[in-house]
């Protein structure tokens, strides 16, 4: 009887310390995303890297984003995408081509894009706090998190956050196929003067481009 209170009681306390590093966890995220929305816009540089040890796959690619409120312009990969908050624009120079999408501002298949890049978190997943690291000088608090979903593609999502700006510094991405994606931000500016055209798609610029908006 004696061991099996002893038992109980470490599993209460392990219960216990559990809820509360999830608890620590996701303050720690909302604190990142209440931070991220007083700004008035926010510029990121990034690199985004796949890799997968057993494909033997590995590249990185360079970009970079403004971001206000739900709205982005984005340039990656000879690509811009703009976000105006109702339709998505994806313009391929290359192929004088624009793609528009009217459905949401984010692909359905795509995890951590722009408009979700702080707030993807609230749904889906559990918390705990993970390691505390040192990355070019700079302490890196680790949260990782966890799908809910017996379904879900990914194994788990890690995100470090600068200890001292409270901004993101890294979102590691681990998928059930073995695919690691790591988006790692180069440089992050607040409230930058920017133009009051960036989040509007202007045909007059594309008058030679094919543009299609499929259903």
């Amino acid at each position: 009887m004696k061991k099996i209170s002893i038992l109980i009681l470490a599993l209460i306390i392990t219960s216990i310390s559990y809820g509360q590093q999830a608890n620590e966890a996701k303050n720690l995220l909302d604190e990142i995303a209440e931070k991220a929305a007083s700004y008035k816009n926010i510029y990121i540089e990034f690199n985004n890297s796949l890799e997968n040890k057993e494909e033997q796959v590995s590249m990185t690619s360079k970009g970079n984003v403004t971001l206000k409120g739900n709205q982005f312009f984005l340039n990656y990969m000879g690509t811009q995408t703009i976000f105006d908050g109702k339709k998505q624009y994806l313009i391929i120079p290359e192929d004088e081509e624009v793609i528009i999408k009217s459905t949401s501002s984010d692909d359905e298949d795509e995890l951590i894009t722009p408009s979700k890049m702080f707030t993807f978190y609230k749904e889906g997943f559990t918390y705990s706090m993970g390691e505390l690291k040192t990355i070019k000088g700079r302490k890196i608090q680790f949260v990782k998190l966890q799908p809910i979903s017996s379904k879900s593609d990914i194994k788990n999502v890690q995100v470090g956050i600068d200890a001292k700006t409270k901004h993101i510094n890294q979102i590691i991405t681990q998928g059930l196929d073995n695919n690691i994606t790591t988006i790692s931000i180069l440089s992050f500016k607040t409230n930058q003067p920017i133009s009051e055209n960036l989040f509007i798609f202007d045909t007059n610029k594309y008058k030679d481009y094919e543009i299609s908006e499929p259903n």
